[in-house]
């Protein structure tokens, strides 16, 4: 069981610990592989494998005022995804403002050898860390025997050989190519959100849907469309079909709304929690001539959305 400890002065290891560091934003496929090899190294030494996070994103407590971040994964899901990748301990540090001054050599020494024990590193091929990112795998190389422990550099061709970036996938996701975000992330990309009122105008259409307000601000969401999905929430799982936009049937164009209808389901689920899980992009989002038209048109995406889903 993957245990969790919030900021390094919290961790605990008498057996001493192999080592990899970041964001981990999305914990896509080119990071399993650091964290596959993390696991195996540290089995190989007898070492607890342990991953150092941060929260919240260190560009938000960097750039306060700069607009435009978006997630892959809140912290919970990111967490989450950890539980399956086979390490031993996640340490979520806080990343403030006093936290991002701590130089590579103060990072290194003080605190990954110092307080948590490392004795092995693992990073990718690109990595940097510590005050203005100044630390390097060729600082780390100088460090190393001084401190007393081992890296193991990751090259780009044993990642992926397309360099498979949390960027790239946010940049799928923008596009609406929910295909390649997948393939990248190797599970479906979702988000999670309570239900709150609507217009109520799905359920005189006869295709009633739930409101979704996503709970992290954030939180990246596609580009506006209809989508395939599944949807989670407590222990069920019903498939349905989603839209994001703004309803220019109706000229609602207030703001972007995110509605969705589950098949063969109808009871009323204001205020619970649903995960919405990305399977496929139908369609761009049409203004109607009329709602006979919308109907129609709906009646379409579903049994679309039944072949891929079903």
């Amino acid at each position: 069981m993957l245990k969790i400890f919030k900021g390094i002065e919290s961790y605990k290891s008498h057996r001493g610990a192999c080592v990899t560091t970041g964001t981990f934003d999305g914990v896509h496929i080119g990071h399993r592989v650091i964290l596959k090899r993390l696991s195996e190294m540290a089995q190989q030494s007898d070492l607890e494998s342990v991953m150092v996070t941060f929260d919240p994103h260190p560009r938000k407590v960097l750039f306060p005022t700069q607009t435009g971040l978006r997630l892959l994964n809140t912290i919970e899901e990111r967490l989450e995804r950890l539980e399956s990748c086979g390490i031993d301990a996640v340490i979520v540090q806080p990343f403030t403002l006093d936290f991002s001054r701590t130089s590579a050599l103060i990072y290194v020494r003080d605190l990954l050898v110092g307080k948590v024990g490392m004795k092995k590193l693992v990073i990718g091929y690109d990595h940097q860390f510590g005050k203005n990112r100044e630390g390097s795998i060729e600082q780390l190389r100088e460090l190393a025997p001084l401190y007393g422990f081992d890296i193991n550099e990751i090259p780009a061709q044993d990642i992926d050989d397309v360099k498979i970036s949390s960027t790239k996938i946010r940049n799928a996701l923008e596009q609406g190519d929910i295909q390649t975000a997948n393939a990248y992330l190797d599970y479906c990309f979702n988000f999670s959100g309570i239900v709150v009122e609507g217009d109520q105008r799905g359920r005189k259409l006869g295709f009633p849907t739930a409101n979704i307000e996503v709970e992290n601000p954030d939180k990246i969401i596609p580009k506006e469309g209809v989508y395939a999905v599944m949807v989670e929430f407590g222990d069920q799982k019903h498939f349905g079909m989603l839209n994001i936009g703004r309803n220019p049937t109706f000229d609602d164009i207030r703001h972007g709304r995110i509605e969705v209808h589950l098949f063969d389901f109808n009871k009323n689920l204001y205020g619970q929690k649903l995960k919405i899980n990305f399977h496929a992009r139908m369609r761009d989002e049409f203004k109607f001539d009329n709602a006979d038209a919308l109907v129609e048109q709906l009646k379409k995406d579903e049994k679309q959305a039944r072949s891929i889903l079903i």
